[in-house]
């Protein structure tokens, strides 16, 4: 099949489909035999340096599951490790970082990505997208407001105090952060796309922590430049908990915006407004429950999609460690024959 048929592309497109196509953030790993397997006594950043580990993590799911997309398996703090930044990724906790930036003098850590401090990434891209075949592969980053968060905090913040306390009383350190980030993240995913991706995702994971005008301000100026950068492939853009701020992540300039579990389709589409396809959105913990009542969930997800421009089916956030394959199988074969 030709990259340019895929389903998944035509929807991000919001062209017509044969079938709603479907992917799983975090379908690579966690849940799978296979992936605890070969991962087994492999640090997290260990892994997502190593080619021949992430040409085979990412095919997993694809040859499991028979999903629409493949995602580069890797971690959005990857960018920052490779230009020095000391830290690590605790199993249990997430990113942890040795030195947060607190003031003007941290911004020095932040020096500008370079594709020679990733060759690990335009590797692996270049290996997959010849496994791959007419099966896009979609590239990621995480977005400056959540990285710029862990950064700040240290690791992993309920309600990102430091980081709201940098953004509202030290606007001008909060810009300057911003702008590194801006630039390493933009770059992070120039070197996926040259490589061979077919689509990128920017996780905004921890934006749902600020209200509409201040994301407006503060916030959206970065994004779009972002998505500006990259304007040759798809671009989706998705946030945990963002429903307040559903139809200012649409002017941000992705084509498909990512739709947490908390908002109905019909709705999200309503509040995104017009010209934009939708990513999502059945709530990761509905996998858990008996299969008929995954069935009933995922067609009201699959008939609210129907109210979008394009519907790319996925979860409200990553697939859950203890979910049963055979159910995401199952949910794969249910949303490709509907």
């Amino acid at each position: 099949m030709n990259l340019a048929d895929s389903a998944f592309l035509r929807a991000c497109r919001r062209q017509p489909v044969p079938h709603t196509p479907v992917w799983y953030m975090r379908q690579a790993g966690r849940s799978l035999p296979e992936y605890l397997k070969v991962r087994e006594g492999v640090p997290m950043l260990t892994a997502c340096a190593t080619p021949d580990l992430i040409v085979e993590i990412t095919m997993q799911p694809v040859r499991r599951y028979g999903v629409d997309a493949a995602i580069f398996f890797s971690d959005i703090v990857v960018p920052l490790k490779a230009i020095g930044v000391d830290l690590d990724i605790k199993p249990g906790v997430g990113p942890v970082v040795a030195d947060p930036i607190r003031d003007a003098q941290g911004l020095e850590a932040l020096r500008p990505l370079e594709p020679g401090d990733v060759p690990y990434v335009t590797e692996s891209i270049q290996a997959l997208t010849g496994e791959l075949g007419g099966t896009p592969l979609i590239g990621f980053a995480g977005a400056p407001f959540t990285l710029g968060s862990y950064l700040i905090e240290g690791g992993p913040s309920k309600n990102h105090d430091r980081t709201k306390a940098m953004m509202y009383g030290e606007p001008q350190l909060w810009h300057q952060l911003m702008e590194r980030l801006t630039d390493i993240v933009a770059e992070h995913l120039r070197i996926q796309i040259a490589a061979g991706a077919s689509a990128v995702q920017l996780f905004d994971s921890w934006v749902g922590a600020v209200a509409p005008g201040d994301y407006r301000e503060l916030i959206l100026p970065y994004t779009r430049r972002i998505f500006e950068s990259v304007a040759d492939v798809p671009r989706i853009h998705f946030g945990v908990g963002t429903g307040e701020l559903l139809g200012v992540l649409g002017e941000a300039g992705a084509d498909v915006v990512g739709v947490d579990w908390r908002v109905p389709l019909d709705e999200a589409a309503r509040r995104v407004g017009p010209g934009k396809a939708l990513q999502g959105n059945l709530d990761p913990a509905i996998l858990l429950a008996p299969w008929e009542v995954v069935e009933r969930k995922a067609r009201e997800v699959l008939r609210r999609g129907e109210s979008a421009e394009g519907h790319v089916f996925n979860l409200g956030h990553g697939v859950l460690p203890s979910t049963d394959p055979d159910q995401l199988k199952r949910l794969t074969d249910l949303v490709h024959e509907h």
